[in-house]
């Protein structure tokens, strides 16, 4: 079964220096049937205009994903860390018994465009880490990159959370499969481009609740560009 969430369904909230659109409920926006798919909460596709950022706030028993699709994303938290995150880098934080961070645009000329994610950890009152690491975004790859995984296997960041996290960019006409074992069901999102799942056509900021399959495919149309979330 394959349940498209569009991309105009997505809320919005505009704030001049932010641009965000959440495929699930987030913030002021609330709906019962949009409270994430399994155990994945937010995926929210943000754009910070230059100067732009989010001040210091707490989080707690979350995992949280940045990954940034053009421009610079700074970030500093409580655990001491400070980075600047690119396009390719695929940063975690295990917020756990509590993190406080900031993100922030670091261009004063440029905007930065980066999906976040949030995870439900595998248990509660975690202690708080940080894991960053690069993964090239190569169009016409033709495959699947392990991103993030719930083992860490592959070089991937580790999730502390059932899920294994994969990122693809294809070319038109390109073609990538997957398996979902027993029990397991996948969320797909388009960041750009056209793909099909399973014969299901998706565009540009559209997800797809995947579940009661045994394999993906996933066709690309035109240059594009997609997460893939294997989940419990």
């Amino acid at each position: 079964m394959i349940t498209v969430r569009k991309s105009s369904d997505r809320f919005l909230s505009d704030f001049g220096w932010l641009h965000s659109q959440h495929s699930f409920s987030f913030g002021d926006h609330y709906d019962p049937r949009a409270m994430g798919f399994r155990n994945l909460r937010v995926i929210n596709e943000d754009r910070v205009a230059e100067g732009g950022g989010f001040p210091t706030h707490p989080h707690r028993d979350m995992e949280i994903i940045s990954y940034v699709l053009d421009g610079a994303l700074e970030h500093r938290d409580s655990m001491g860390n400070g980075s600047v995150i690119r396009p390719g880098d695929v940063q975690r934080m295990t917020a756990g018994t509590g993190v406080r961070h900031s993100e922030k645009n670091a261009s004063t000329t440029s905007g930065v465009h980066f999906l976040q994610l949030w995870l439900l950890p595998k248990a509660q009152g975690l202690t708080p880490s940080y894991e960053q690491k690069t993964f090239p975004r190569t169009f016409g790859a033709g495959q699947l990159t392990l991103v993030g995984a719930r083992d860490g296997r592959g070089g991937a960041v580790h999730l502390n959370a059932d899920a294994d996290l994969y990122a693809a960019q294809l070319d038109a006409g390109q073609a990538v499969t997957h398996a979902l074992a027993q029990g397991r069901s996948a969320w797909v999102q388009v960041i750009s481009g056209a793909v099909e799942v399973n014969g299901t056509a998706l565009s540009a900021g559209d997800g797809a609740a995947v579940s009661d399959v045994t394999s993906l495919t996933l066709a690309s149309k035109a240059r594009s560009e997609l997460l893939l979330f294997d989940l419990d």
